[in-house]
């Protein structure tokens, strides 16, 4: 039984009990919450239903819980049920109901954990997006491995996601990119406002090898020229990094064609027709602070030029035009303002603020020696994905990135993440699924094979440690679910590490396979059942973060 499973039980015993006693049972709520307690003298899990309700049912709390306690008692799963405090009721699984989980493990395999909250929802997840006018820096690194972690859980909650790159190819910046790559090209020192780094000269001499007329012609020409291959050349790098970091996008969106294909005119002349434009000090502001904006934005300027808000609009737009229910945007600190910003755009548009969410990522700092890492091998004073790769690896790098919360600041020490010891988060958990495959491999050896699952007597697992790892192992749903709602997939990291805790006890505490030259006993076999179980779930897990589960370590 999966808490899942016990909440509708204790929901159904709830509406039971209060009509029984001649009370309103439509107080009970669509989802009882059963959550396991601190302290596990106290049972498996425990419910507030009994809090939650009586007072609405017109009752007193305790005496529901006796009345809740009762019924529950009658249900074969349950072995036992007992009122504690003001109303709170703790339940003890029977073994055989708790090792039907394990069951449920084996036979859905890599669907374990799935759902379909989100059936029917098309999500356009927009991150990373930097600009291509140098290599992704550890901010964007943080977005790759949180977006991409995101897309995964939300695909994993039934969703169809699009994992959409924004192509900022339209604007000021650009135009000092490209100024920087001449300036390269001829040997000059970078411009006041450009972009320097290694990356600069090395892309400036690939445009002149690429193109050796490159240097000739006007200045605009020449500008024109290293703008268009330099940006391409820095772009196909971008890819390239983030390909290997293990994250793809379904569609590149070019700024640059909102105001090519007539898009922001149309948004504009959308805005003017419903009122929401309004003219004012010869520029054109949209009623932003109407739709929860701090304050109106000037969307056309005085001098007739679309401010950057145009684009903004008229890309909202365009995601939605596409059909998509939802549109999440994942943007840096210095975003803040976007957020009432988009929501505005959106709902002055005509469509649903509320399907409109920014999501806003802190800071990324390394540290080696207790001390900040602040130069880059190719990009001067900015830190890389490469920088960071190259230090710790792949799934270090990712697990590092997802492992906290986007809301807070993150500190990475290096000196910790490269240890190949417990402490090392990553190592810790993909240590945990490889010894979980060395099992299976000595098991074989010793003639231990699961049968059909039907077969395996679950009801042998009546140990302390079977019980802690069976009942984590039940949480997983519920995790992927919280971190698909609350797009944070943080929880999914911190709940692998819980899980690999929970296993590494179970080992230590529980002979798995028999001693040489023993024959293998039906307790054998269930506790194989439940390690291939756990290897399962920690396989799920990692693999809704990106990260590799090795078998051999």
């Amino acid at each position: 039984m999966t808490p899942a499973e016990l909440a509708i039980t204790v929901k159904a015993a709830a509406e039971r009990v209060l009509a029984d006693h001649d009370l309103d049972a439509s107080v009970v709520p669509d989802t009882v919450t059963v959550e396991r307690p601190r302290n596990p003298e106290h049972g498996d899990y425990a419910t507030n239903i009994a809090l939650q309700v009586a007072k609405k049912a017109g009752t007193n709390p305790r005496e529901l819980a006796g009345w809740l306690a009762e019924v529950l008692a009658e249900d074969p799963a349950i072995a036992a049920a007992e009122i504690a405090g003001p109303g709170f009721i703790n339940l003890r699984l029977a073994a055989d109901a708790q090792g039907q989980l394990v069951a449920k493990v084996l036979e859905e395999g890599a669907a374990f954990g799935n759902s379909d909250i989100y059936a029917g929802e098309k999500v356009n997840l927009e991150f990373v997006s930097a600009n291509p006018t140098g290599p992704i820096h550890l901010g964007g690194t943080r977005w790759a491995a949180v977006g991409d972690s995101l897309g995964r859980v939300l695909e994993a909650s039934g969703a169809k996601v699009t994992r959409e790159y924004y192509f900022n190819d339209h604007g000021g910046q650009i135009d000092r990119f490209a100024r920087s790559l001449v300036a390269a090209a001829k040997g000059e020192p970078t411009p006041e406002d450009g972009y320097g780094g290694d990356y600069i000269r090395e892309i400036a001499q690939a445009v002149v090898e690429k193109q050796p007329n490159a240097l000739e012609g006007t200045d605009a020409e020449v500008q024109e020229t290293f703008r268009a291959a330099g940006v391409e050349m820095m772009f196909a790098q971008i890819k390239q990094s983030l390909h290997d970091f293990g994250v793809d996008f379904d569609v590149y969106f070019h700024e640059n064609s909102l105001f090519e294909s007539g898009a922001v005119d149309k948004a504009i002349a959308t805005l003017k027709e419903n009122g929401n434009l309004y003219e004012a000090d010869n520029a054109w502001w949209l009623r932003s602070s109407d739709f929860g904006d701090d304050k109106d934005r000037v969307v056309i300027k005085s001098d007739g030029d679309a401010a950057y808000i145009a684009g903004d609009i008229a890309y909202v737009a365009d995601k939605f035009d596409r059909d998509h229910t939802l549109a999440i945007y994942m943007l840096g600190a210095d975003h803040h303002g976007y957020i009432a910003r988009l929501k505005a755009a959106a709902q002055a548009l005509g469509y649903n603020a509320d399907a409109v969410e920014v999501l806003i990522g802190q800071m990324v700092n390394l540290v080696r020696d207790g001390q900040a890492v602040k130069m880059s091998k190719r990009a001067g004073t900015v830190i890389t994905l490469e920088d960071l790769v190259d230090a710790i690896g792949v799934d270090g790098a990712r697990y590092s990135l997802v492992r906290s919360s986007v809301d807070s600041s993150l500190d990475i020490d290096l000196d910790l993440w490269t240890k190949q010891s417990s402490d090392n988060p990553v190592y810790y958990v993909q240590y945990g699924h490889a010894r979980l495959c060395s099992i299976e491999r000595k098991a074989k050896e010793a003639g231990v094979t699961l049968p059909d699952v039907a077969d395996i007597d679950l009801g042998l697992l009546t140990h302390e440690k079977e019980g802690d790892l069976i009942r984590t192992i039940g949480e997983f749903p519920a995790v992927v679910r919280a971190a698909a709602e609350l797009r944070e997939p943080h929880r999914i990291a911190r709940y692998t590490e819980e899980l690999a805790s929970a296993f590494h006890k179970f080992y230590d505490s529980c002979q798995i396979l028999p001693k040489a030259g023993e024959a293998p006993e039906p307790i054998h076999t269930a506790r194989l059942a439940l390690a291939m179980a756990t290897r399962q779930v920690i396989a799920n897990a990692l693999g809704l973060i990106g990260v590799s589960a090795p078998e051999r370590m």
